[in-house]
């Protein structure tokens, strides 16, 4: 029997590695670049090994051709980094508020790789994308994208077509929110951003022998670090409440 079985489960297995590790590849916090490949090849086996014992009967059987073998596996590639991009873009709102704050407190031109992002960008964004990571597994919702995989098979069933209609509408949504959640993080320094260019340009009219950068620009950074001592918090709680919110379409 062994011969007749083997084959099917190994198969069953290298299906849901398929998506789990597609997955893997670009989820927040449990994907993130930082982390080593063979640990992160690691973590989607041994999840992999789980998730298919849990979701096997709802598996399709072992194909009988190669093509049919090699569309099953494209299949769950495609609905794996479609689960993985939408988790990564709720990411992108802490690196657009980041931006942002960066501009308004006059620290844009400080600039370093960001290992989340995988691109170079503002130092402030880099602190709230690495603050986003923390609170990520300090609150423990790195489980509740470990919940979203199990629950995949359910809304999107193994062996099915991908629904690219669906995906695409989704994603479009994802990315809205994301943009809109950055803005909102960022609005208060928005509005003091405007303020403070006001008051120094009348400053600048009413003064002309004052060397207003000299002066504005450590008033600029003092200022905006006080404001982000205020909001920091009250900011963060509102990315996770988004973030959870935004899995949970993924969660049954």
């Amino acid at each position: 029997m062994l011969p007749d079985i083997l084959p099917a489960e190994v198969f069953a297995f290298l299906l849901v590695f398929a998506r789990i590790g597609a997955i893997i590849t670009l989820i927040p916090a449990l994907g993130e670049r930082t982390i080593p490949t063979n640990i992160r090849l690691v973590l989607a086996l041994v999840l992999a090994l789980v998730v298919a014992q849990l979701v096997r009967s709802v598996l399709p059987e072992l194909p009988g051709s190669p093509l049919r073998m090699f569309l099953l596996v494209s299949g769950e590639i495609v609905i794996g980094l479609f689960i993985g991009a939408a988790a990564r873009f709720i990411m992108t709102g802490l690196h657009v508020a980041g931006s942002v704050i960066a501009f308004q407190a006059g620290l844009s031109v400080a600039q370093a790789f960001n290992p989340t992002e995988g691109i170079q960008s503002a130092v402030m964004a880099n602190f709230f994308n690495t603050t986003g990571v923390m609170l990520i597994f300090a609150t423990d919702l790195h489980l509740l994208l470990i919940g979203a995989m199990h629950d995949s098979y359910t809304l999107f069933p193994a062996g099915g077509v991908p629904p690219a209609a669906d995906f695409a509408e989704l994603v479009t949504n994802m990315m809205t929110q994301s943009f809109s959640l950055g803005i909102h993080m960022a609005a208060p320094f928005m509005v003091y951003g405007t303020l403070f260019y006001m008051g120094v340009g009348i400053l600048g009219r009413l003064m002309p022998q004052v060397q207003v950068f000299f002066v504005a620009m450590p008033l600029q950074i003092i200022l905006a670090f006080l404001i982000l001592m205020f909001i920091l918090s009250s900011s963060f709680l509102w990315f996770i409440g988004r973030f959870e919110d935004n899995m949970s379409a993924f969660i049954l």
